[in-house]
């Protein structure tokens, strides 16, 4: 692709950049918010504290997440109650970055669309076709030293995967690769764009939220630390 050639694609995808982070989720971001603020608020009573070990790895998702801190969940929430609110916020962004991609980014939309096909054609994809609640989320226990797993679930997807034999992609040239890298900054600054909008948009629903953990969430966690303090107390705990 010569010079010229890139440079007007650049500018043309960032005029159409400039374009769509205007418009599409103009009038409609605060709705989609307010719906999946609802979403979360009709889930939450159906949470409760998990009983297994959990895992030690923080969730890149959640922590230091400026959704969370925005929606005030961001001290002394579980990680859970915390997830599936992520999680709903993600879908707002994944629906707009993909209307986005398609109408302004054709090479990176033509990728996502056919590394889609090839996953499809999986025997076994992990995780498919969970809550939103619970994507996302490990889906294998922590490894314990000394004790494998008969399997895993992500063991079986990469086993599935190896299986499939799927031909490899063609390589890009590095015309191509300059093209594409292009069209997935601006699909990133989009979707930075929107999570900054929502971000704004939360502290509209932040009193809701709040309101619902204290009703909700903090009497099972104050019932699970004094059932904890019991059996610390209990006769022979420290024998």
């Amino acid at each position: 692709m010569p010079c010229a050639a890139r440079q007007s694609f650049a500018a043309s995808a960032r005029r159409g950049a400039a374009r769509s982070i205007v418009n599409p989720m103009e009038g409609s971001v605060e709705a989609r918010v307010s719906h999946e603020v609802d979403r979360w608020l009709q889930w939450l009573p159906r949470w409760r504290p998990g009983t297994h070990r959990a895992r030690v790895r923080l969730c890149q998702r959640c922590f230091g997440s400026p959704i969370i801190a925005a929606a005030g969940l961001d001290v002394d929430v579980p990680h859970p109650v915390q997830h599936a609110f992520s999680m709903r916020m993600k879908g707002i962004i994944d629906d707009a970055v993909d209307d986005y991609t398609a109408r302004n980014l054709p090479m990176l939309h033509r990728e996502i669309r056919l590394a889609e096909e090839r996953k499809a054609r999986r025997p076994y994809r992990a995780g498919e076709g969970l809550d939103p609640e619970y994507l996302g989320l490990e889906l294998d226990p922590e490894p314990v030293p000394d004790q494998p797993f008969l399997f895993t679930l992500g063991g079986l997807e990469a086993t599935a995967a190896a299986e499939a034999n799927e031909p490899a992609p063609r390589p890009f040239t590095p015309e191509e690769k300059e093209a594409l890298r292009e069209e997935v900054r601006l699909a990133d600054e989009f979707a930075k764009q929107l999570g900054r909008r929502i971000c704004v948009e939360l502290a509209q629903h932040r009193y809701r939220i709040g309101n619902a953990v204290e009703r909700l969430v903090e009497p099972q966690v104050a019932d699970m630390l004094a059932d904890l303090d019991r059996e610390l107390d209990a006769p022979g705990w420290a024998g």
